[in-house]
């Protein structure tokens, strides 16, 4: 059975109410969950005593217990739906709270409104609130940056690989994949504690975003204004990303806004001297964030009818 009804219907829940604040208040969120048991597991097995490699084994030991758990319940709940359509549209409903379609773009317009008036403060504590980077550091253009380059990102992370592996396993599928994503941002790092325990999350993270990192850029690519402007960048500068997927959807949103993404910037006090997307167009301001919105909602309603008609067909 496919699950692309489930997942357009999914999509379709989450654009209309989001995770409303009094629930997650009463019962957190399925990703508040995960991470406990993530948290419980690093503190329980990461020992820092221990030799890298058996943290490492260790780590990768945790890694496919907190994937296999969470698909695992998954499956138990998806197999005891009645079958048909009814299925497919419980399936849509449990799965919406892993769809972040609504939350992202919230997020991403809360910054771009202080930063369109002029409150350079209240637009560095809305951006600190989806980057890492220090946001005092940031100017106008660095804060404009910073939350498209979020945005295109997280376009892939937060729906559109998780609907990928929804529609082709069902609640399993996207249950396993949000269990990848959350343990690589939670555990994932090149840092001393992680360095060894987290190199599974991160490569598992890597091999699960590979094909929606790229289905992402081709959203934004068709639906640009200049479909081929948008496309020669992704093709030109998506591989000289630090990371082997986020370049693709960053590139791609680059080009189809017409401004340069990445580039240097500071974290915990560390200057990392990333390369230019899009090297040579001119810095973003708090327009381009909207231009960059515009162009999320468009392809996010582009995969939500694709899926739909993948259910018909």
């Amino acid at each position: 059975m496919s699950f692309a009804g489930a997942m357009a219907v999914a999509m379709a829940v989450d654009a209309l109410i989001g995770w409303p604040v009094w629930l997650f208040a009463r019962i957190g969120h399925p990703v508040t969950w995960l991470g406990r048991l993530i948290n419980a597991v690093d503190t329980a097995w990461n020992r820092t005593s221990a030799p890298p490699a058996l943290r490492r084994a260790a780590g990768i030991a945790a890694a496919i217990l907190v994937i296999a758990l969470a698909a695992a319940l998954a499956w138990t709940i998806q197999i005891a739906l009645p079958a048909g359509w009814t299925r497919i549209v419980l399936v849509g409903i449990l799965a919406w709270p892993l769809v972040a379609l609504r939350s992202l773009h919230d997020h991403v317009a809360a910054v771009a409104n202080p930063l369109a008036s002029g409150d350079l403060a209240g637009a560095r504590a809305a951006v600190s609130l989806i980057v890492g980077r220090d946001p005092a550091t940031l100017d106008d253009a660095g804060i404009a940056r910073a939350t498209i380059e979020s945005l295109a990102e997280n376009s892939s992370d937060g729906i559109v690989a998780p609907v990928f592996w929804g529609a082709l396993f069902g609640l399993p599928g996207i249950a396993g994949y949000k269990a990848i994503n959350t343990l690589d941002s939670m555990i994932g790092h090149r840092t001393e504690r992680h360095e060894a325990f987290g190199w599974a999350a991160a490569r598992i993270d890597d091999l699960a975003n590979l094909i929606p990192a790229r289905l992402t850029g081709l959203l934004f690519v068709l639906l640009a204004p200049k479909p081929s402007q948008a496309w020669s960048c992704m093709l030109r500068d998506a591989r000289s990303h630090r990371s082997p997927n986020a370049g693709w959807p960053e590139a791609a949103m680059a080009g189809a806004i017409g401004v340069r993404l990445s580039g240097p910037r500071i974290y915990h006090g560390s200057t990392a001297n990333e390369p230019w997307l899009n090297e040579g167009a001119r810095d973003p301001a708090a327009t381009d964030i909207r231009r960059g919105l515009k162009l999320y909602r468009r392809a996010m309603m582009l995969l939500a009818g694709v899926l739909a008609l993948l259910a018909f067909a």
